[in-house]
């Protein structure tokens, strides 16, 4: 069975996104490009809300584009062959290769994912999807990079949930800018 992942990169404040959904103060380097390679490494399905789908399609435009980094082309060939898996109730369709919407019954829809064989289903960004799925307890594990900044407000990544859910770290990382990689496991009951 396959596990969801949540993997996001949050301020030490537990923002997502500052107040205009911006990301331009993650601490983004090298060395963390390499660690968030690590983690695409274990991808079997990419996982959206339908706000982040439509900043990933993005990457269709890398491989046109004569200025395009060598990372970012590397990339959006991964992002063209990964399956993409949308949940949301007003995208009706998507002309992308390998995209899939749930529109209704989450619960039985991510199940189902997880029952297929592969790689682990990782939930990219999306923090009102990654909300609502934790809500659920369907999340498994959360991937979390925490840059060194405090943003006052912004996109809240986790939300009040009904339950309380334990966690267990599985892996640390210090990153040379003050980052921290934070690999948990949900404590299923």
């Amino acid at each position: 069975m396959r596990n969801l992942v949540a993997f996001m990169h949050m301020s030490l404040d537990g923002f997502a996104g500052g107040p205009n959904g911006e990301l331009d103060w993650i601490a983004y380097d090298e060395e963390l490009e390499k660690y968030a390679e690590t983690i695409v490494n274990t991808v079997g399905a990419a996982l959206y809300g339908r706000v982040t789908y439509h900043m990933m399609e993005f990457f269709r435009t890398v491989p046109d584009n004569p200025d395009s980094s060598e990372h970012e082309r590397a990339h959006a060939a991964w992002i063209e062959a990964i399956p993409k898996v949308v949940v949301s109730t007003t995208l009706a369709s998507s002309d992308w290769n390998n995209t899939s919407i749930i529109h209704e019954d989450l619960v039985t829809a991510i199940n189902a994912l997880k029952e297929q064989p592969g790689k682990d289903i990782v939930i990219f960004g999306s923090p009102s999807l990654t909300q609502a799925l934790a809500q659920l307890n369907l999340v498994d594990e959360y991937q979390l990079t925490v840059s060194p900044v405090l943003l006052g407000q912004g996109i809240q990544f986790f939300a009040p949930l009904a339950e309380k859910q334990s966690l267990q770290l599985l892996s640390r990382k210090v990153f040379a800018s003050g980052a921290l990689g934070l690999h948990y496991q949900v404590v299923k009951s």
